[in-house]
């Protein structure tokens, strides 16, 4: 069994980097939350057809022949949400080269948990449609995690969470969003232009250049990531992978400059306060005029909400579990199992990426707001239920936990 000293001086060693993470993303995700209940507030209102007209707006842009006419919904969904995997990107990079993913002992327990917290509220939303099958390309929909959102749930509780415990929700969410990108490259791209995908190819080996040789002005990544975009989308892979694989592009150091370091921290607030509400806003409106208990318990949105709450509880606590007792990985110091169960909790909170993921799986509007009431009210419940959990699991001092941490 890895030593448990290795993980205390893991956790005591977390930098102001960390903790300034963990601080925009806990207020950009309250702001998320606010921007989905105005969303759901306005499509409930006299204001609702100006709220959908708003978004079908065309909005046209180009040189010349090279010219890219989409709603104003899609150029959110494509567009800024390909700065916003541009962030992951660079998070993700960090994560593995010098942070909490960088060796077995610290990726262990976040890497097995995570794997659960995919694939075993993917494998409940196939059960629940098998019946179905028009339904069944939504699989991946509840195997995501909304970082932002449960960070700002859990900011709610202050200094009382351990950052032990904040750290490991950090992780698992950073291992998914690798999952979520695998995901949607493999399963979620349309037909491919071969062309265009030449031209996608050639941007990105410029980028890989720029970053072997460690340039750090972030000019020529912004300017050459813009290009990639332009090729990726016009391809039919989903635009937003070319966020990610400019990000990979990014060098850690250049000399005694960090350009990812200083690139992450630079978007983080656009980001958290610009780019997620936004989506949150522009994605989270539905229309529950004359939905019923029925529209509820139909198979897309109960597989969905089943998978997130059933799935991801079932699957991060029991693999970890199954992995601390098979001694492949730690329960960090300070952090008992019943706080893992709330994390599990926590992590049902789906909200962006299912989102996404959803306006990828299905084109008709009704499975759409299906999908909507589905992530909506699993990740909901979600969060009232990890937040009343955690609640009754943390010292009213914020001291360790004084609960036996043995899963047995």
């Amino acid at each position: 069994m890895i030593a448990q000293p290795v993980i205390k001086p893991v956790i005591e060693t977390i930098g102001p980097m960390l903790r300034d993470f963990l601080q925009k993303e806990s207020a950009g995700g309250i702001t998320l939350i606010v921007a989905a209940a105005l969303a759901l507030a306005i499509a409930n209102s006299p204001f609702a057809a100006s709220y959908f007209g708003l978004l079908d707006v065309p909005v046209v842009a180009g040189i010349g022949t090279g010219v890219i006419d989409k709603p104003l919904l899609l150029w959110i969904n494509d567009g800024l949400m390909a700065v916003f995997f541009f962030l992951v990107g660079l998070e993700v990079k960090r994560e593995a080269l010098a942070g909490q993913l960088n060796s077995w002992d610290k990726a262990s327990l976040p890497l097995m948990a995570a794997i659960g917290g995919m694939a075993l509220p993917a494998a409940i939303f196939i059960a629940f449609n098998m019946g179905t099958p028009e339904n069944l390309s939504g699989w991946a929909i509840p195997a995501a995690t909304d970082i932002a959102f449960a960070l700002g749930i859990l900011t709610l509780l202050g200094p009382r969470v351990p950052v032990a415990l904040k750290a490991l929700l950090l992780a698992i969410a950073v291992i998914d969003d690798i999952g979520a990108i695998a995901i949607i490259a493999l399963f979620y791209t349309a037909e491919t232009d071969v062309t265009m995908l030449l031209g996608a190819a050639a941007a990105l080996v410029v980028l890989a250049l720029f970053g072997r040789a460690k340039v750090a002005s972030s000019i020529p990544y912004v300017l050459l990531g813009i290009v990639l975009w332009v090729f990726v989308l016009k391809s039919g892979v989903h635009a937003t992978l070319a966020g990610v694989a400019a990000a990979m592009c990014v060098p850690l150091t250049s000399g005694e400059q960090k350009p990812l370091e200083r690139m992450e921290h630079a978007l983080h607030p656009y980001v958290a306060f610009l780019v997620i509400p936004i989506f949150g806003f522009a994605n989270a409106g539905v229309s529950l005029a004359g939905v019923g208990l029925d529209a509820l318990f139909s198979p897309l949105p109960l597989g969905i909400a089943a998978g997130l709450l059933i799935g991801k509880q079932l699957g991060i606590l029991g693999f970890a579990w199954a992995a601390v007792k098979a001694g492949v990985a730690t329960l960090p110091e300070g952090v008992s199992w019943r706080q893992m169960h709330a994390l599990s909790l926590m992590a049902a909170i789906g909200f962006t990426m299912s989102l996404f993921i959803g306006n990828l799986a299905f084109a008709d509007p009704a499975q759409v707001d299906a999908v909507k009431i589905g992530v909506l009210s699993g990740s909901l419940v979600a969060a009232l239920a990890g937040y009343a959990l955690l609640r009754a699991t943390l010292p009213a001092d914020g001291g360790e936990a004084a609960e036996e941490r043995s899963p047995a």
